[in-house]
């Protein structure tokens, strides 16, 4: 685990750029440029294409038009945590989904992109050797970006979704192999609501790690129990470094995360994931509580039949409520928003912010 203060103000060049299609002219800047952004992690492999959003008419103040968007499951680091290193076969379905990515840039005219990777590279002993291998296989060039880079993308991407009247916020964003959790407050001098980044911490606790520990096709609820202590446990020195944080009436939680947008899939009793009807939902106290017992009480198979779940996350999704049950046990709130964005849109927007192609606060 890491704790640190606010995440450093660092340039657009903190993270890898990718220059696809050859050199780009300073007049191809802006909302003539396409952009692509790329984040690896332990679970998933994500693509999102889009050009600046000029005039915004969508909800939740959208400042991106999506091009293109690709997800696929790889789960790089499965089994990472007792070998130590990616394995084979996690890293030939990777590079698989990483061609599509490739072709999907190379198709749509990408000519800014910014490709990362997080926790299973982070903590590999074949991490590097990974990158080298995708790079000769793909022509792609990752980079293993730090936790507090990630923690800042992650909150630059959802803080439009924040309540502007409240006067701090916890972020949290739980991956496969790591949570992020940043505290937001609002800025008082500023009359647009916009938030700073009051501190963060990075935990090596992730629904890949806590299942592959526990289990998560078949989950007792004294393994649910066992799951939701350990994220306690880890959770708690930032719980107590906050402890004094101002917490107005208004304060609330912000979930980014495949665990609260399939809670949010189960609450709203979709029979097929609808990204348009979770991005922004507010759920209360309650509302998460009987998600997460509807969610308790199917067995595995219900799990993998359920259009919001599927074969991919049926065993990753119990440990995924157990660290949100942790969080909110020790962060209380009435209410969270969910948040269907993140990293990539978080990527996106200091790419376009870099090129002054953003003409609004986004």
């Amino acid at each position: 685990m890491r704790e640190a203060g606010p995440p450093s103000t660092a340039s657009a060049q903190a993270a890898h750029e990718l220059q696809i299609g050859g050199a780009v002219t300073p007049e191809a800047f802006g909302a003539r440029q396409t952009y692509a952004a790329l984040d690896l992690g332990t679970n998933n492999c994500r693509l999102l294409i889009a050009r600046p959003e000029r005039r915004p008419r969508r909800r939740n103040n959208d400042s991106l038009r999506i091009i293109d968007a690709f997800s696929r499951i790889v789960r790089l680091g499965e089994g990472l945590g007792k070998a130590g290193r990616i394995s084979e076969a996690a890293i030939e379905r990777t590079i698989a989904a990483l061609d599509i990515c490739r072709e999907k840039m190379e198709a749509r005219g990408v000519t800014r992109a910014r490709l990362v990777a997080t926790q299973a590279c982070r903590g590999a002993a074949n991490g590097d050797e990974f990158i080298e291998r995708v790079h000769e296989r793909t022509g792609l060039r990752l980079d293993i970006i730090d936790r507090e880079t990630e923690a800042r993308f992650a909150a630059r991407g959802c803080g439009a979704l924040a309540d502007p009247s409240a006067e701090s916020v916890l972020l949290f964003d739980i991956g496969g192999g790591s949570t992020e959790l940043v505290w937001l407050t609002r800025e008082r001098r500023s009359g647009n609501g916009a938030y700073a980044l009051r501190a963060w911490t990075s935990l090596e606790i992730g629904v890949v790690t806590l299942a592959e520990h526990f289990g998560g096709r078949s989950v007792s609820a004294e393994t649910f129990a066992a799951m939701a202590q350990q994220a306690r446990e880890s959770l708690a020195p930032f719980a107590h470094r906050m402890a004094n944080e101002r917490r107005c009436p208004r304060f609330h939680l912000l979930g980014t995360s495949g665990t609260v947008t399939t809670l949010a899939g189960v609450h709203l009793g979709l029979e097929r994931y609808d990204r348009w009807r979770v991005d922004g939902l507010w759920m209360s106290d309650d509302d998460a509580s009987r998600a997460i017992a509807r969610l308790r009480a199917m067995d595995f198979e219900e799990r993998v039949a359920n259009g919001c779940i599927g074969p991919q996350r049926a065993d990753l999704v119990l440990a995924g409520c157990a660290i949100f049950e942790a969080i909110r046990e020790l962060f209380p709130a009435p209410r969270t928003r969910i948040a269907d964005r993140g990293l990539r849109e978080g990527m996106l927007l200091e790419l376009m912010e870099a090129d002054g192609a953003l003409t609004h606060g986004a």
